[in-house]
């Protein structure tokens, strides 16, 4: 399956020849240099495969170019070891945290954002000294296709691989021995990917999903909501991992909110929205029957609220709202993927809460209100991959807040702080101090004090070893001199 075989792709990272700083620069280069040059090819491929339009498709193009750029801007200072304090017993020892790359490591890339999804952990992965296979979503192919061309125009397949196919493709890959596995999908071939990974005790990072749930309270600006809420919803066609899933609208305002919703779906993508050139379409005929099925399911039970036009041919289905009442509905069992908006009526944010609580962990939690005190008691009483308040989706827009999930949403976290998940290693370097020694002058001083100040220090010998054998600073066992007392004459009154 690999020209390469994945030994000798992890030969190079054994041998040390990926680890300087040189190395990794010129990775980044490489990919920076292909990447510009092919801005166009990308657009044109995201929209072969998703109908993306050219703001949203150059989203993905921005987000890699971003990732690049502060990666060589900041990799010298990731790179530095990291001094870490010892305990009193064991000084002058020294103690510091050093990063090595893992070896070669697996990527398997989503088919909801292609290219982005696909080339952001590479330029982590190389960063960190790794060598890579890369396997796109077979579910994108013209993105995959390019993908491949691009990398195997800048990369020898020792540093990187490209491996197209299926599922099945997926499954020999994961017999393979990888020193990490970084899976970005859903949760059903998640639990595939980690149980392979155990087989050989191989870490793994999974950005999975889930049904991430958005909260609005009456004292929320009802218009901000709504335009935010629209724009999350219907980006990628719905095809996003942390895209609100469904609301949870407090009584007072759930009419109100509605208005506003359907106003601006209105507003965005005009009276017909499967003619808007600002709508995607859906990745494939199977997602598109899973959502039109549900869809025609909810009109015919009367819940349809607005929209609800599909088109087959070009796989397009307008943005919805349904009002749903209960969380045994059809559209509240898994995770949509899809421009249709469940709405669920709530009687406060206890109850709110209580429905979360109720399902697995979300990827993402969103809640709408005015109120500092509101926002406390979400963070407090649930537990989500990520919280936004007041907007959707931009938590992913923050270069060093790690992104990841908790529970069934996804154990491990990509993104900054990257090198905890690309590289690991801890040191610890022992070097005695002597009085002369001026490059520590501080400890020198504090490790005479402790030897001088203990109890015993007169009855010590001054040559008797110190702590785990270790012999004394010159001076340890000795005393201070003191000055000689004067004799006060007798009958005059003490001095203080």
């Amino acid at each position: 399956m690999l020209p390469v075989p994945i030994a000798r792709m992890r030969q190079g990272v054994s041998a040390g020849q990926t680890r300087p700083l040189t190395w990794r620069l010129e990775q980044l280069e490489r990919l920076e240099r292909v990447v510009q040059a092919n801005g166009d090819a990308v657009l044109e491929a995201l929209a072969t495969d998703l109908g993306k339009p050219p703001v949203e498709a150059y989203y993905e193009l921005v987000a890699v170019q971003n990732e690049l750029r502060q990666c060589r801007r900041q990799l010298r200072s990731w790179l530095k070891p990291r001094r870490v304090g010892v305990p009193l017993s064991l000084m002058p020892a020294q103690a510091e945290l050093i990063r090595e790359p893992l070896g070669c490591v697996l990527i398997i890339g989503p088919w909801n954002y292609p290219f982005h999804l696909c080339i952001q952990p590479l330029v982590s992965a190389l960063a960190a000294g790794n060598s890579v296979v890369l396997k796109p979503s077979e579910h994108a192919p013209a993105t995959a296709a390019l993908i491949e061309a691009l990398i195997t125009a800048a990369f020898p397949p020792e540093t990187v691989q490209v491996v197209q196919g299926d599922g099945a493709t997926a499954a020999a890959l994961l017999q393979e021995r990888f020193d990490h596995i970084f899976f970005t999908g859903g949760e059903r071939v998640g639990r595939l990917v980690m149980a392979a990974a155990a087989r050989h005790l191989t870490p793994v990072t999974l950005e999975l999903g889930g049904k991430s749930p958005a909260v609005v309270l009456a004292d929320a600006d009802l218009t901000v909501t709504a335009r935010r809420l629209v724009w999350g919803k219907a980006l990628n066609a719905g095809q996003t991992c942390i895209a609100p899933d469904y609301l949870l609208v407090q009584q007072a305002v759930a009419e109100p909110l509605i208005a506003g919703l359907r106003a601006r779906i209105d507003a965005c993508f005009g009276n017909d929205p499967l003619q808007s050139a600002d709508l995607g379409s859906i990745v494939n005929q199977a997602q598109y029957a899973r959502l039109s099925g549900l869809l025609e399911g909810a009109r015919q039970r009367g819940q349809l609220l607005h929209g609800g036009q599909c088109d087959p041919d070009r796989r397009r289905i307008a943005p919805s709202l349904i009002r749903v009442d209960a969380l045994d509905d059809p559209l509240m069992q898994e995770e949509l993927f899809g421009p249709l908006l469940p709405i669920l009526q709530v009687q406060d944010l206890d109850a709110a809460i209580a429905l979360i609580n109720q399902r697995p962990k979300p990827l993402a939690l969103y809640l709408f209100s005015a109120e500092r005190r509101h926002e406390r008691t979400l963070l407090e009483r649930t537990s989500s991959g990520g919280v936004c308040i007041n907007d959707v989706v931009l938590q992913a827009g923050v270069p060093d807040l790690p992104f990841g999930g908790v529970g069934d949403s996804g154990p491990g976290a990509g993104r900054r702080p990257w090198l905890r998940r690309w590289t690991w290693r801890w040191g610890f370097r022992l070097r005695q101090l002597h009085r002369q020694d001026r490059r520590d002058p501080l400890r020198d001083r504090r490790a005479l004090r402790h030897h001088r100040g203990s109890p015993d220090a007169a009855q010590r010998p001054a040559q008797s070893a110190g702590p785990l054998g270790r012999q004394p600073h010159p001076g340890a066992g000795r005393q201070r001199p003191q000055p000689p007392r004067q004799r006060q004459p007798a009958g005059e009154p003490q001095r203080p």
